[in-house]
């Protein structure tokens, strides 16, 4: 007889709840029970996409609705973990659900956010996918391979690893002291790129570039951009004034975007810093 599949209960069902919940079903990993959004009709449609043949999987209005489950993933923003853990404990504790796991995959918060469930014995995690989740079905394409960081309990560890594995997940620890740091990183290297490329794009334009041509250069500088740091590195994919040294034309440069954007060139600077220290150029030449 085969052994039944632990349960998921999931609080909370965007991008990234509805990416690993579905992974999870398709794989044949876990098993999606309960699912609360902010709404029953967005809990529905959630589980359209996670789960639409599983015949216990059901939406819910409220906490005291979900029924007990082995493994549950709060997957609600940032700023709600901590109440939303709280809200849980009020409501499990009472009616003596058995110690669950309770895990949340905020990249920069610790799993010390669902303490009040650590109370009644449950063991408690963090587990965060570096990947961009642009849409839930986007990201399931894309999820073979991403790395995924875990903090939190050993126990929540060793149990939430071969469900990452599972599905194509990479998984690697990280201390609760450096998730700040750790996720500043994963903002570093993905959030800001799409802010370059709208800067960089209004100045083509104020500069009287044609929308045609500007939309060519957002495909073909973006993709030569990554193909170069893939197989060569940051480093050496690095080109422009920074890469050769190249101070007064960063000035210059910097003068000019303040003069149309002074937020821009402050970033601008601050940039153009960090290429020069990287290419080794951090110090001025002097004047001859």
């Amino acid at each position: 007889m085969a052994q039944a599949l632990p349960t998921l209960n999931l609080i909370g069902a965007g991008r990234v709840g509805q990416t690993l919940a579905h992974l999870w079903t398709r794989h044949g990993v876990l098993q999606v029970q309960d699912v609360l959004t902010r709404s029953p009709d967005s809990a529905r449609a959630a589980l359209d996409f996670i789960a639409p043949d599983a015949p216990t999987a059901r939406a819910v209005a409220h906490i005291p609705d979900m029924r007990p489950a082995d493994i549950w993933l709060l997957a609600v923003p940032d700023a709600q973990i901590a109440a939303c853990a709280q809200d849980l404990a009020r409501h499990a504790g009472p009616r003596g659900d058995a110690p669950a796991l309770a895990f949340h995959c905020s990249g920069a918060q610790s799993a010390e956010l669902l303490m009040p469930l650590r109370d009644m014995g449950w063991s408690l995690a963090s587990a965060h996918p570096v990947l961009s989740f642009a849409s839930a079905q986007t990201a399931v394409a894309q999820f073979a391979g991403t790395p995924c960081a875990l903090e939190g309990d050993a126990a929540a560890c060793d149990t939430l690893r071969p469900l990452f594995t599972a599905i194509g997940g990479a998984c690697f620890g990280v201390r609760s002291q450096d998730k700040v740091l750790y996720h500043a990183a994963a903002v570093l290297g993905t959030n800001f790129a799409p802010v370059l490329q709208a800067l960089a794009e209004e100045a083509w334009r104020a500069s009287g570039m044609p929308d045609a041509l500007v939309l060519r250069l957002r495909e073909r500088l973006l993709r030569n951009a990554v193909d170069n740091i893939v197989a060569l590195g940051p480093q050496k994919a690095l080109t422009g004034p920074a890469a050769r040294g190249d101070h007064a034309a960063i000035a210059r440069q910097a003068d000019v975007v303040a003069a149309w954007d002074p937020q821009a060139a402050a970033a601008y600077r601050a940039l153009s810093d960090l290429a020069l220290r990287m290419a080794g150029h951090a110090t001025e030449p002097p004047q001859a």
